[in-house]
């Protein structure tokens, strides 16, 4: 059996069943005060199993119940008279007990009859009459109930046709009344979405100036949307009432309704793409000012970098340090790149912004500041960028001199090793004097361009050196080896200049023994001073051989190994006992001369004689 629970107490006022999962209301207000009301109250109308109770108070009853089907009492506009509605029920009730007691009474005669029928049939006409007059009396209608039913049908007909006028009335008024309430309705969103719900909008048009902010305004968006969903919410519901009412109304209210329908969906569909642009707006936003951050941190990387001192220990060191500050740059220029890509994104976003015309002063005036905000950030962070590049570029050509500095110094260094494989080659293997003038004179020829490239090789050095001293001013910095480079390097050019010195003079010696020898061995008449002068130079040359090199700090270097000295000293006395022999010869050949000599002078002396005596006699 269906029953009916209704479950409350007096003091709350509301109370709320279910039947059948959905909600039937119950209001003590209706009730008398004087009647007690039971905890439970069970009818036979539902069953107890399905049944849910929800104690609501009476300010709350609209969540659940629409306002047009409750009272004022409960903050609805249902217009509804209860003293009509009871007189109605009264009359109504009065006339379906009458009716009722009518229909009885023409069953019993239905049944009356048909019983007849089938004892007729059965027993005959005589039965009939029989079983007729055991059973009641028969019942037969009067001449004045025979006249009175063409009254009764005119009457019926009457009510019938009143009845049929009050449906189509009341069908009209519950369409009106729809009509009024998906008008009120329609009115009630276009309202708010065109009054608070744009004011919302209107007054959060910021774009923030960090992600924080972006994040934060991002959430009221999001509030902003939820209120925005229930009256969209509502106007789902009312497009599906129109819709229905759409498809079996008259002309005259197709038109009505389809101009409610156009101006509300107008509405909802510009709200919607206000809300769905801000939407995208804000995300634009968060992305500029997430890239904004992350240039700003990498700006700060980089300004980092470059505030730090560096003392690079090499080349290779200072060519990683350039490499990683370009490619910081590089990321800097990229970031600024996407950071212009996404503020330009962003301001499309929001000239696109659909609003309307009464709306676009107040609207054209946010976004100008939010343009110029975004351009104010991008102009920033060009500034701090340009900076970061006037100072990679210094740091770029304070390592480019660090650079340089260290390739003077290495260049420096290797001048001074240059210098000291030229000594090295001076006094290992320049001993040879050679073994006539002519090979002398090239050998001479060869170490004044050998000097020349030492000489050469010294100025590098001392220019690189003084570059060094440059770079290092300018660097304001302390080089590693121009301290012991420059006393290396003159040292060594010392020592170069005192063997070189030695080594021209002993060429000397030997061109001027060479040349002298060769004039004596060639000439056929020969001094006796000039070989004289020859025996002195060979000698003198022969003692230079066997002298050292001493070096300005005292200590003592020959030419060569002591056999190259010997081949070089036995060359020299070949050469002496080759104008020895000249000597021998030319003292051997000078006594026949000398006696040939002293007959021509006194073959000379008688004819000078022979001469004065004929001059005297004459």
């Amino acid at each position: 059996m269906l029953r009916h629970l209704i479950c409350g107490n007096q003091s709350n006022g509301i109370f709320f069943m279910y039947r059948y999962n959905k909600p039937c209301i119950v209001s003590e207000l209706v009730w008398d005060n004087n009647i007690t009301v039971p905890r439970c109250i069970y009818l036979d109308l539902f069953c107890s199993a399905s049944c849910q109770v929800i104690l609501v108070s009476a300010n709350k009853l609209t969540r659940y119940i629409e306002p047009c089907q409750l009272t004022d009492d409960f903050g609805g506009s249902l217009d509804y008279n209860h003293s009509d509605w009871l007189g109605k029920r009264l009359v109504f009730e009065k006339f379906t007990k009458e009716s009722t007691s009518l229909l009885d009474e023409l069953s019993i005669i239905n049944e009356a009859d048909k019983s007849s029928s089938l004892d007729k049939d059965k027993y005959g006409y005589t039965a009939k009459i029989h079983n007729i007059q055991t059973i009641s009396p028969a019942w037969c209608p009067m001449e004045e109930e025979l006249l009175a039913q063409p009254q009764v049908m005119k009457l019926l007909d009457s009510l019938r046709e009143q009845y049929t006028r009050y449906q189509e009335l009341c069908r009209q008024r519950s369409k009106r009344n729809q009509l009024e309430d998906i008008h009120t309705k329609v009115m009630q969103v276009v309202t708010w979405l065109q009054g608070p719900g744009s004011e919302l909008l209107k007054s959060h048009q910021a774009i923030g100036d960090s992600i924080r902010a972006a994040q934060a305004l991002q959430q009221k968006h999001e509030e902003i949307e939820s209120q925005h969903s229930e009256w969209f919410a509502v106007y789902v519901e009312l497009n599906q009432q129109i819709a229905a009412l759409l498809n079996a109304g008259e002309e005259e209210e197709v038109l009505e309704l389809k101009s409610l329908q156009q101006q509300l969906s107008d509405v909802c569909y510009r709200q919607a793409a206000q809300l769905e642009t801000r939407q995208n707006v804000l995300q634009a936003a968060h992305g500029f000012h997430s890239t904004t951050q992350e240039l700003s941190q990498q700006l700060d990387g980089l300004l980092g970098v470059l505030c730090a001192d560096v003392a690079p220990a090499d080349g290779a060191a200072i060519q990683q340090n350039l490499k990683m500050l370009e490619e910081k740059l590089q990321i800097v220029e990229s970031g600024l790149t996407s950071l212009r890509q996404k503020g330009a994104l962003l301001m499309e976003q929001m000239c696109g912004q659909p609003w309307p015309a009464e709306e676009s002063d107040g609207s054209s005036e946010d976004q100008q500041g939010n343009v110029h905000q975004i351009q104010a950030i991008i102009d920033e962070m060009q500034m701090r960028k340009q900076r970061c590049e006037d100072m990679v570029d210094v740091r770029r050509l304070k390592m480019l001199q660090m650079v340089q500095l260290f390739k003077c110094e290495e260049d420096a260094l290797q001048s001074v090793e240059w210098l000291s494989e030229l000594l090295d080659a001076l006094l290992k293997t320049h001993v040879r004097l050679g073994d006539d003038a002519q090979e002398t004179r090239t050998m001479l020829d060869k170490h004044r361009k050998f000097v020349d490239v030492a000489q050469s090789t010294y100025d590098y050095g001392r220019q690189l050196l003084q570059a060094t001293v440059v770079l290092c001013q300018s660097l304001r910095c302390t080089t590693r080896s121009s301290g012991d480079t420059l006393p290396r390097l003159n040292r060594v050019w010392k020592q170069f200049t005192v063997s070189c010195d030695e080594r021209q003079h002993r060429l000397e010696l030997a061109l001027d023994f060479h040349s002298a020898a060769e004039t004596v061995l060639q000439e056929v008449c020969v001094e006796a001073a000039a070989l004289d002068e020859v025996d002195s130079s060979g000698k003198t040359l022969l003692d230079r051989l066997t002298m050292p090199v001493i070096f300005p700090d005292g200590s003592e270097h020959f030419f060569g190994s002591p056999s190259e000295t010997a081949m070089a000293a036995e060359g020299v006395r070949e050469r002496l006992l080759l104008v020895e022999e000249r000597r021998l010869q030319l003292q051997a050949a000078g006594l026949a001369y000398r006696g040939e000599d002293e007959d021509d002078e006194e073959e000379e002396e008688d004819r000078e004689g022979r001469e004065g005596a004929e001059g005297r006699g004459s």
